[in-house]
């Protein structure tokens, strides 16, 4: 990613839901779970820590001391698996504010990644950690500054509870919107508040309207969207550029590229999430191109 201060980058370490699927099938696409990077102005965000973020953090070595911004979504597994294995959170030096909602049984941030890293689960409790790490307790309807990038947080539909996030930079905005499921006759308006008028908007698209409704396999209720309904949700925000994300670990990667297509026959700036992807809106969206 550019070493310039100057920037609105997003890159995609991790952008499957559920469970890690590594394999031939899914080389394409990647099968590490969520984790998004975003570089902003001078600032490091990293939303989601599934295992995407031990590559991030295998990146990041380079780059040595950092400070960055951790976000959490929420702590299912495959959104905080990989916190254990993010190297730079060993390294004094290093500096790393961790943000999260507090659970449904008032378990906070730092208590639950904590829980994940005792024994039995886990070989090294979370205090072998060596870096500055600060934990913060947001909620819902939260807006944090920092320096001159606005992060807004919405709640989402989940079971258990979880937050979406919208960054703003020089009037760029870029939402990350996973594991929210859709209401079954209209949009969600806090998903519609924080896609609003935005570039870029990730957000959760695990299966198809077909996958979702099929009466001997129901989704319903599981948490998670459709592409059709993010397609309608882009639209009613007026979204730029749709980003398709936290895929099923049962779509391979030809499944994936048929969705691309008929996500596009309805939506033409749309994509899949995958591995590596790198979205860079000062190039895309610059002025005169927000003018036309």
């Amino acid at each position: 990613m550019s070493s310039n201060g100057d920037r609105f980058e997003i890159k995609f370490w991790g952008v499957r839901g559920s469970i890690p699927c590594p394999g031939t099938e899914t080389v394409r696409y990647g099968g590490n779970t969520s984790c998004v990077e975003m570089r902003v102005g001078q600032e490091i965000l990293i939303f989601d820590g599934g295992t995407g973020l031990r590559i991030l953090g295998e990146s990041l070595l380079s780059e040595i001391p950092v400070k960055g911004h951790l976000f959490f979504t929420h702590s299912h597994w495959d959104h905080i698996q990989g916190f254990p294995f993010f190297s730079p959170a060993f390294i004094p030096g290093n500096k790393f504010n961790i943000y999260g909602l507090p659970a449904p049984n008032g378990a906070t941030i730092k208590q639950r990644l904590h829980a994940q890293m005792l024994h039995p689960n886990f070989p090294v409790p979370l205090q072998i950690m060596q870096a500055n790490l600060k934990f913060y307790d947001i909620e819902a309807r939260e807006t944090i500054r920092i320096n001159d990038v606005t992060v807004e947080t919405g709640k989402l539909n989940h079971p258990g509870e979880a937050l979406g996030y919208r960054v703003t930079y020089q009037d760029l905005a870029a939402v990350f919107v996973t594991d929210t499921e859709h209401f079954p006759n209209s949009l969600d308006n806090n998903v519609l508040h924080l896609a609003r008028n935005a570039e870029v908007l990730i957000i959760d698209a695990t299966y198809t309207d077909e996958e979702y409704y099929d009466p001997k396999s129901s989704k319903v209720g599981w948490g998670h969207s459709t592409w059709q309904e993010a397609v309608k949700v882009a639209k009613a925000a007026n979204v730029k550029k749709l980003v398709l994300f936290h895929h099923d670990p049962a779509h391979n990667d030809d499944f994936l590229e048929n969705i691309a297509l008929q996500v596009k026959k309805v939506f033409p700036n749309s994509i899949l999430a995958k591995e590596s992807l790198l979205i860079d809106l000062k190039k895309e969206f610059s002025l005169p191109s927000r003018l036309t």
